[in-house]
């Protein structure tokens, strides 16, 4: 198999990058910290995607760049090349210094935890190219509309048809920037492809990642003498906590009904949900922190000096989130999952097995930036 050779730090360049503060750092212990962490988070992004736009010639910008309140802002979904056109930067045709400076771009913008979640659902996609057939997989792209984790996919690309060729691998991962990159104005970060969808938005020292898909296919695989599970922790730490309530508690957290897929993908924006299921409220105190260690995977893929203050809304928002379970309670089972409160919904939804999942993470409340956005 190939190396990912513009997502895959080395790790004498992640310890340089971590020394310079572009990994992990500590959640700030006031408000002033917090926005100075932020502002400085922002103008390093703002610097590392500049640095990307100043590789490119002037017909590379314009495939890069986007209006910002144009309709690619909402352009993203789950499906491969073939059944979903991507727009920007196809990683494929970049050079190896475009690369090296996507990667850059994406160290910044990501924790470390997320830019290894990231390489992790990529480099699974590669294990799909080396198996591919040309066909559609097996059953054909799930259904688009509610609970179909999708947007329609063009005629003809359906299961036993002479529709467009599926075509996977880590070459087939889109750049776009929506807006200019900028430590003021609003702009957005996307990069995807067939299971992954980031969308960084960004206004001033104000970022949300909402709402942006991270899945996978297959969900765990073999690479350099180790298994890697992109979405592992997520599936583990879930079945830990539903394993952890009492039967009571259980009763409550599970539906009466089967949920098979996502009910807020892809083009399903401004649709909303009934909470259901056991509220925080009712958990003990550890519960409650299993609970905020699992909503963790999905908020601590961005740079964590927006994902430190986003934890702390979500932790102020807990006695009103709802944890929803679907399925067996037995780790190594297919089962649904959903978390969701004033200002989140998370969904975990295996496919037909445990092998295919699909993720969504969203903010109801600002999805797009939408609070911070209409300010600037």
């Amino acid at each position: 198999m190939r190396p990912l050779p513009y997502l895959t730090l080395g790790l004498s360049f992640l310890l340089c990058l971590n020394a310079i503060g572009a990994g992990r750092q500590n959640t700030p212990s006031s408000p002033a910290s917090a926005s100075n962490g932020q502002a400085a988070a922002t103008a390093r992004i703002v610097s590392a995607a500049e640095a990307v736009l100043a590789t490119l010639d002037a017909a590379g910008r314009t495939k890069a760049q986007f209006p910002f309140d144009g309709p690619q802002k909402t352009r993203w979904s789950n499906f491969p090349t073939g059944i979903f056109h991507r727009e920007g930067l196809r990683m494929g045709d970049l050079s190896q210094a475009q690369r090296k400076a996507v990667t850059t771009l994406l160290s910044v913008a990501l924790s470390q935890e997320g830019l290894t979640k990231v390489n992790d659902i990529v480099r699974g996609d590669e294990v799909l190219r080396t198996a591919d057939t040309g066909r559609p997989p097996a059953g054909g792209p799930p259904a688009a509309g509610p609970g179909g984790g999708g947007q329609a996919p063009p005629p003809g690309a359906g299961p036993g048809t002479r529709g467009p060729r599926v075509i996977f691998g880590e070459d087939e991962y889109y750049l776009a920037f929506v807006g200019a990159p900028s430590t003021t104005a609003p702009w957005m970060l996307q990069f995807g492809g067939h299971h992954l969808a980031i969308n960084l938005t960004m206004a001033g020292s104000d970022a949300t990642m909402a709402p942006s898909l991270p899945a996978a296919q297959p969900a765990s695989y073999s690479f350099e003498g180790r298994t890697v599970r992109p979405l592992g922790d997520e599936n583990d730490k879930a079945f830990t906590l539903i394993n952890a309530l009492d039967d009571k508690q259980r009763a409550q957290a599970i539906l009466p009904y089967r949920v098979a897929d996502l009910a807020l993908g892809p083009g399903q924006d401004g649709r909303t949900i009934q909470p259901e299921g056991l509220r925080a409220s009712a958990l003990t105190a550890a519960q409650q922190t299993m609970l905020l260690d699992l909503v963790r995977e999905w908020v601590g893929i961005m740079n964590d000096a927006f994902a430190g203050p986003r934890m702390a809304e979500i932790k102020e928002k807990l006695p009103d989130t709802y944890f929803a379970w679907s399925g067996p309670t037995t780790n190594g089972s297919a089962a649904y999952f959903r978390i969701q409160g004033p200002t989140l919904v998370i969904e975990y939804a295996p496919q037909r097995g445990v092998d295919h999942i699909h993720t969504i993470y969203r903010d109801p409340t600002n999805d797009y930036g939408a609070k911070f956005t209409r300010a600037k």
